[in-house]
């Protein structure tokens, strides 16, 4: 009995100690995020996308294409800023654990199994603004779905940081039916290699 009762204590304090260090990296997010409209510009760009891919008139289609490229200028510019302000902030306050599952202060007791969440935006901000300007040798479909992968795997790794990356990962596969490899895939070769090398992989 008293077996017992020291485990629900222990994890009753896990809990609690997971919950105020989740809390605490969601209000530093989304102070930074706050200030900008990045994810309303996603959402409005995304849902931009399907339209246009189900548009079925030619100069109809055109015409949504060529909204979406200042739509996704707008993005581009606010995401830079974004990560310029949110790259003052410390080092210990940018570090995420690697590990699958959340853990209370995974970040400060394993060090060596992190990655700074500053220098992952950094490449995110890289590959969302490479996709946005790569319109050579690219139709406006391959661009899209480009710029869509980009895009996630950055809301990926923001969940990540936020929750956890099981947590993360679920949330992508339940809002677009994407997994976690698939943005992997998806994504430029230069940002996936970037990311990659980041993470150890």
């Amino acid at each position: 009995m008293e077996t017992y009762i020291l485990l629900m204590l222990t994890a009753f304090g896990a809990y609690t100690l997971k919950s105020k260090d989740q809390n605490r990296r969601i209000a530093l997010l989304g102070s930074h995020l706050g200030q900008h409209q990045i994810e309303k510009l996603m959402e409005s760009l995304t849902d931009g996308y399907l339209r246009a891919l189900g548009e079925s008139n030619p100069d109809r289609q055109a015409q949504v294409w060529n909204l979406l490229t200042t739509s996704e200028t707008v993005l581009c510019e606010q995401f830079n800023r974004f990560v310029t302000d949110f790259s003052k902030i410390e080092e210990a306050d940018a570090r995420v654990s690697k590990f699958a599952i959340a853990i209370p202060y995974a970040d400060k007791l394993f060090p060596s199994a992190t990655f700074d969440l500053r220098e992952a935006l950094r490449i995110h901000a890289q590959g969302i603004t490479n996709a946005a300007n790569s319109s050579l040798n690219q139709t406006p479909k391959s661009k899209a779905f480009t710029m869509s992968a980009e895009l996630f795997l950055m809301q990926h790794t923001c969940h990540w940081f936020c929750r956890s990356k099981t947590v993360a990962s679920a949330r992508m596969m339940a809002r677009h039916k994407t997994s976690y490899d698939q943005l992997l895939a998806s994504v430029s070769p230069a940002t996936r290699n970037a990311y990659c090398a980041l993470m150890g992989r």
